[in-house]
């Protein structure tokens, strides 16, 4: 059996990579996140709230002693304030590092103490963006949080590396999902993002992509290897 743990599965594209992963017999998903939208017999949730890092440390990983493949897949993330520093609500910012990037590092902590010597495929997939790879005024905290969930990944790659702990290891860049982080953009002042009338025709023009379909682009770089050999990578990176 492949299990997978996958952050924010009740919305979006955790709730299209999960539904997308269940229709496999072979694969059971534990969803973690603050509300279940699924149900289904291969599909356990855990009811988290991932901005509050007192129940992300107390959560555990379950022994596996069927284990074929683990993955995690750390997904949940939020934009935060769309603002120019100095006008940020400073609760905004703890809970967006929290949620975007200390989270995900316990999470993984946890998942590579778990499984590095119990189970023989083993996958961290973390969800990262282009926007952390790219500096985008009023998103200075959400630029900054993927772009550490980039390095963290990379560093994660050479210490497994050197523990020889063959654990395959991805920052993804999903690409522009017409989700409600979006939504949340649109809504923005100008004063506050001075690129949102772009963001505004990426709706109007229908060049935003729907989660189900970035699901299964996400789901090639789990299952085909030849897509696992970079750390840092993107969606665009596909040919076909």
């Amino acid at each position: 059996m492949n299990y997978f743990f996958i952050t924010g599965s009740s919305k979006g594209l955790g709730k299209s990579l999960t539904e997308l992963i269940l229709n496999d017999e072979n694969n059971t998903v534990y969803g973690i996140a603050r509300s279940s939208s699924i149900q289904h017999d291969r599909y356990i949730h855990a009811n988290l709230d991932l901005s509050r890092l007192d129940e992300v440390e107390a959560f555990q990983f379950p022994s596996l002693n069927d284990a074929d493949k683990v993955v995690l897949v750390n997904n949940a993330g939020m934009v935060g304030d769309v603002k120019h520093v100095g006008k940020i609500n400073n609760q905004k910012i703890i809970e967006a590092y929290n949620l975007n990037l200390i989270a995900p590092a316990i999470l993984v902590n946890n998942f590579v103490a778990a499984y590095s010597n119990s189970v023989n495929e083993k996958m961290v997939l973390n969800i990262s963006s282009g926007a952390g790879r790219t500096p985008i005024d009023g998103w200075n905290v959400y630029c900054s949080t993927k772009a550490g969930m980039d390095m963290f990944s990379q560093v994660l790659k050479e210490e497994v590396k050197i523990d020889d702990s063959n654990i395959k290891v991805l920052s993804l860049a999903p690409g522009i999902i017409d989700t409600n982080m979006q939504v949340q953009i649109r809504e923005a002042e100008e004063s506050d993002f001075s690129n949102i009338e772009r963001f505004i025709e990426y709706k109007k023009g229908g060049d935003l992509t729907s989660p189900a379909i970035t699901a299964q682009q996400v789901l090639r770089f789990i299952e085909e290897d030849e897509l696992s050999t970079n750390v840092i990578c993107s969606v665009r990176d596909l040919t076909e």
